[in-house]
């Protein structure tokens, strides 16, 4: 099947689109010996395309997993302080997958990750970011919990209403919350706690949308979704 070639080229890990886009430009790239146009699209299987007249590699099989994060590990690939980082956990996948989104190193649950750049850019982009449920431990006032449904200003943004109930409450001080955001700014279920009053104890995302986490998975354990699960989040 016929595509644009910047699309096949960043589909097999190369370089961005935009990047491949200027290298069409530079005339890097040729498919069955000819210079190929900005707009130009080819068969990745059975056209000859040469990058600097090197052959492109075939792009990686797209790899979709469910991680049940657990808290101590950063969700990068690589992480200047030598802090332990997700990719340990998933090496037996054998694909280099990235995460869909971030959960600090302080929190825990359900990490997406994948090869496919485009279900990143569709999941992450502001335009379609899904809801994403917590379970959050806090402790303090109680009363204040209806602030975080209102608009509330973090960091010099303001960010939306968050869905908020009280699952169970140990105490006139203690409980445990479920929470849902659509946004996905650094710490942000923490600073809203914070800004109401309330510490965080314990921090888990059971849910993406409608993806919620596998009850079977173990912390630190993954699996791939199903075609099912995938079908869902290109459909999101």
């Amino acid at each position: 099947m016929k595509e644009r070639i910047q699309k096949i080229m960043a589909q097999a890990g190369l370089c961005s689109r935009r990047a491949a886009e200027e290298m069409i430009r530079a005339g890097a790239v040729t498919v069955n010996g000819q210079k190929a146009g900005l707009g130009d699209s080819a068969d990745p299987v059975r056209d000859k395309i040469l990058v600097n007249g090197k052959p492109l590699r075939r792009a990686e099989e797209k790899v979709y997993l469910m991680l049940n994060k657990p808290r101590g590990y950063v969700s990068t690939l690589k992480d200047e302080r030598g802090r332990k980082t997700v990719r340990e956990l998933v090496r037996g996948c054998k694909a280099r997958v990235y995460p869909i989104g971030r959960l600090d190193a302080d929190s825990e649950g359900l990490l997406l990750m994948t090869n496919d750049g485009d279900l990143t850019l569709h999941l992450t982009h502001p335009s379609h970011e899904a809801g994403k449920t917590y379970l959050v431990s806090v402790r303090g006032d109680l009363g204040r919990i209806t602030e975080m449904q209102e608009p509330m200003e973090i960091d010099g943004y303001t960010v939306q209403p968050a869905e908020v109930y009280i699952r169970d409450q140990a105490s006139d001080t203690e409980a445990h919350l479920e929470m849902t955001i659509h946004e996905g700014r650094n710490r942000q279920i923490r600073k809203m706690c914070e800004k109401c009053g309330l510490q965080v104890r314990r921090l888990k995302r059971i849910a993406v949308g409608e993806l919620h986490l596998d009850p079977k998975l173990a912390p630190g354990k993954w699996r791939a979704l199903t075609p099912d699960e995938i079908a869902y989040l290109k459909e999101f």
